[in-house]
């Protein structure tokens, strides 16, 4: 079986369109927030948007880590 190599090309593009998106559904999920008078539905968006915001962080570390590594001369 053929082993596909590392492309890692696109990462930092990947990385930086999954976080837009992210960003988007965080202030989506807010509006909803706001205009929701269901307390389960807004419990249930508070605490998605708290792992949206989790999934934040660790995009952001991953795109350091890309810069570091091209640094470093990995393609």
């Amino acid at each position: 079986m053929y082993n596909k190599a590392d492309d890692r090309r696109n990462n930092v593009d990947r990385i930086q369109h999954n976080i837009s998106n992210t960003i988007q559904n965080i202030h989506r999920a807010d509006e909803m927030i706001e205009e929701t008078d269901d307390e389960k539905m807004k419990k249930t968006l508070s605490d998605k948007n708290e792992r949206r915001e989790e999934a934040l962080n660790a995009m952001r570390s991953e795109i350091k880590d890309e810069a570091i590594d091209k640094q470093n001369g990995y393609r």
